[in-house]
């Protein structure tokens, strides 16, 4: 093929899972292709390299994984470990609605009630969770980021030099350690919130899910009687060895925990037009407990996603329907940690520090997929906007080549999907 002979790498892994295998090597070539002229298209409106985007497809019958890279050395493998971002949401969403299973806690109460059982309210009684709204709030409407939170590691804090608290912290001392309410202080003694009581509009909010993360935490110790954290629970409940399907997935919650295991992908960020971008391999997570913090391979994050959207994890399918269709009343698409988009299904999204992923599945067809492209461009919104874009599109594209509806004729309003980054976002 002509791109071949211009020295272009591609690579894709298929393994089928039926026993009437009709795969053929021409297939593959093109589904390979279907991804990388995506890649291409982006390149040449970004003006600048896109390293590689990645698919990864279970449908009933096989599994696909395709990696289109420019270069060999940009190519992925299947067990490639990377950092997905905001798809941590969903498995926070997990974790409180297997408490709500659980009788530990109740979604629909305020989050100054107490945790049942226990004379302990669910955040903090001190100075510095007295955030606006505080009363108006619940554990739901903080799941659907209709809570009017304040996102101080997205949107501008006071006194930090017109960037978010994170991006500003991060900045003067990356090996800083963070903690739940050192971030939602700043939500407090700056009186900040996005001016709209609390059920009655949408804002993301990552500081929202830090809350959530305390939530967990507590209702946790609570019930054992020890200090516990969130990754604590994660790692009992919804993937450790003891769950009901243990998965090769973390949650850094420390700031020296800062590498990724090997192989893994490494994060790309363009942030000025004419400037080298920045590469991020370790870094510090401990800004982005339970929002964001998240890291696994293609082969865990899919089986997360497609187990749990079927209702065969952690959670009974009837508490699934409650995640998928729980929304917020003034954003459709989004319920309890969770998105649908239109042709792709149930899950999630995410951007950190040179990582646009994509989690999602589709009850319809039974396919589940995840996509990855270690780059972010920020350098303006359109172009962040156009990076975003191109993966739901190979993800899109990806679906249609193998037999399932594809891009939906109807433009999505992707920026209700996600926030654009800021900084290191």
């Amino acid at each position: 093929m002509k791109r071949i002979a211009l020295g272009l790498f591609l690579s894709l892994l298929l393994v089928s899972c039926s026993n009437d295998d009709s795969t053929t090597p021409t297939q593959v070539k093109q589904l390979v292709d279907v991804i990388d002229e995506v890649r291409l298209g982006l390149e040449s409106e970004l003006n600048h390299s896109v390293p590689s985007i990645n698919v990864y497809i279970q449908t009933p019958d096989d599994i696909f994984f395709a990696s289109a890279a420019k270069n060999e050395d940009k190519q992925l493998p299947v067990d490639a470990f990377f950092r997905f971002a905001s798809n941590t949401k969903t498995f926070t969403a997990t974790a409180i609605l297997k408490m709500y299973e659980d009788g530990w806690l109740d979604i629909y109460d305020n989050i100054i009630d107490t945790i049942p059982g226990f004379g302990i309210p669910y955040v903090p009684d001190t100075a510095a969770w007295e955030i606006p709204y505080k009363d108006g709030i619940t554990i739901e409407l903080l799941l659907q980021h209709s809570a009017g939170v304040y996102d101080v590691d997205n949107d501008a804090v006071p006194n930090c030099g017109g960037v978010s608290y994170v991006e500003y912290t991060f900045k003067q001392d990356p090996s800083h350690q963070f903690t739940a309410e050192e971030l939602v202080e700043q939500v407090t003694i700056n009186n900040l919130s996005y001016n709209f009581a609390p059920g009655t509009g949408y804002h993301y909010s990552n500081t929202g899910y830090t809350i959530l993360s305390e939530i967990i935490a507590r209702v946790y110790s609570a019930q054992t009687g020890e200090d516990k954290t969130y990754a604590d629970y994660l790692e009992a409940y919804v993937v450790g060895g003891s769950s009901v399907l243990p998965l090769n997935v973390h949650f850094p919650d420390q700031a020296e925990d800062v590498a990724l295991p090997v192989p893994h992908a490494t994060g790309l960020i363009y942030y000025e037009e004419g400037m080298e971008p920045i590469l991020f391999d370790e870094t510090n997570m401990s800004a982005h407990v339970a929002e964001g913090n998240g890291y696994a391979n293609f082969v865990d994050l899919n089986k997360f996603v497609r187990t749990l959207m079927k209702g065969q994890n952690v959670l009974s399918p009837e508490t699934v329907t409650l995640m998928q269709t729980d929304t917020s009343a003034a954003n459709a698409g989004y319920a309890l940690g969770c998105l649908h988009a239109t042709n792709l299904g149930y899950g999630h999204n995410g951007c950190i520090r040179g990582y646009l992923s994509l989690m999602v599945y589709d009850p319809d067809y039974d396919v589940s997929l995840i996509a990855l492209m270690p780059m972010v461009d920020q350098t303006t919104d359109d172009n962040f906007m156009l990076s975003f874009r191109a993966l739901y599109t190979a993800a899109w594209n990806a679906r249609e080549f193998l037999g399932y509806p594809g891009q939906p004729e109807t433009q999505m309003n992707l920026e209700k999907m996600m926030r654009f980054p800021l900084g290191l976002r």
